[in-house]
């Protein structure tokens, strides 16, 4: 837990002065970011409370598909509805639907908006040994799961505030939802093709059939899981970092300090997805080799493969 911790304080020490190295914010965008802080801290202690009171540490995650809306619709609303933080906003509510109805069919969102389905990674981590001591697990809960996460969130949403009072649209921005729309696509194709293999799984298991060796590994390796290990957070990372280019379109200058949400959100995504695949390879036997043979973001590997004995006798040959 070194590491989470360490990436704690590396945050919360570096992200304020970010704003140190850039143009001054106007007037109105510090009111706007006034405003969108206090949102920030009142759903963060609202997700700290009601996770702590339930133990359904999840509620971040419900938040996770909602809140950007909220901030993106802010800004858009401040800036006087300007073309580019509207279409900011629309591109964040289209993301938030899909996200929302994937979530939602999980069980993620309930009429007890409380209860739902839970992430199943906090159970495995709140029984480490490390949090043997209540109150380990109780800062780890208040400073990363609900602080820290929802202040991601709020982050790679501020190349929106950055975005406002710069002018009429042009190609590039036009381009750039392009692209964020095709990668909304690739979501919605990846985690189809994860639901359409578990619900498949369940169903022989429960009809008591032959399982296929498809199935019977555990874990969804087809479609656009043969490219990359984790087609959903690839495209999910992409989606906020194309986001933050709007930025650069507003301003015609490629890095400013609203870059912080989306390296923030790889570094996340990282940690999340090396905690989830620790607990895949020590359930699934297969998993093991499927990390060898799949990258985990990008659908390029950058190993050499290693040479076959008949190669490698070949080669042998031409060098003597």
């Amino acid at each position: 837990m070194w590491k989470t911790a360490l990436l704690l304080v590396v945050t919360l020490i570096i992200v304020p002065f970010a704003f140190l190295f850039d143009v001054p914010l106007t007037e109105l965008q510090r009111d706007v970011l006034n405003d969108l802080v206090i949102i920030y801290l009142v759903a963060a202690s609202l997700a700290f409370l009601v996770s702590s009171a339930t133990e359904n540490y999840s509620q971040v995650d419900k938040l996770w598909s909602t809140i950007p809306m909220v901030y993106v619709w802010l800004i858009a609303a401040r800036s006087g509805f300007e073309a580019r933080p509207v279409l900011m906003a629309v591109l964040v509510s289209l993301w938030a639907i899909r996200l929302t109805y994937n979530f939602t069919r999980r069980g993620g969102f309930t009429w007890k908006f409380w209860t739902g389905e839970q992430d199943y990674r906090w159970p495995i981590l709140k029984s480490k040994p490390e949090f043997a001591a209540k109150w380990r697990w109780v800062a780890f809960n208040l400073l990363f799961i609900s602080f820290y996460q929802m202040a991601v969130i709020f982050l790679f949403t501020l190349p929106a505030l950055k975005s406002m009072n710069s002018g009429p649209l042009t190609w590039a921005d036009l381009f750039l939802a392009l692209l964020i729309v095709g990668l909304l696509v690739i979501e919605t194709i990846a985690d189809q093709q994860q639901w359409n293999f578990q619900n498949e799984k369940l169903r022989l298991k429960s009809a008591g059939e032959p399982i296929p060796e498809e199935y019977a590994k555990g874990f969804v390796s087809s479609g656009l899981w043969n490219l990359v290990r984790h087609p959903n957070y690839a495209a999910e990372q992409a989606v906020w970092i194309v986001f933050y280019f709007f930025s650069v379109v507003a301003t015609g200058s490629w890095l400013n300090w609203s870059v912080t949400g989306a390296l923030l959100l790889v570094i996340l995504f990282k940690g999340s997805s090396d905690f989830s695949e620790s607990i895949s390879t020590g359930k699934y036997t297969e998993y093991a080799g499927y990390i060898k043979r799949v990258p985990r973001f990008i659908p390029v590997k950058f190993s050499k493969p290693p040479i076959a004995v008949d190669d490698a006798e070949e080669l042998e040959t031409q060098n003597t």
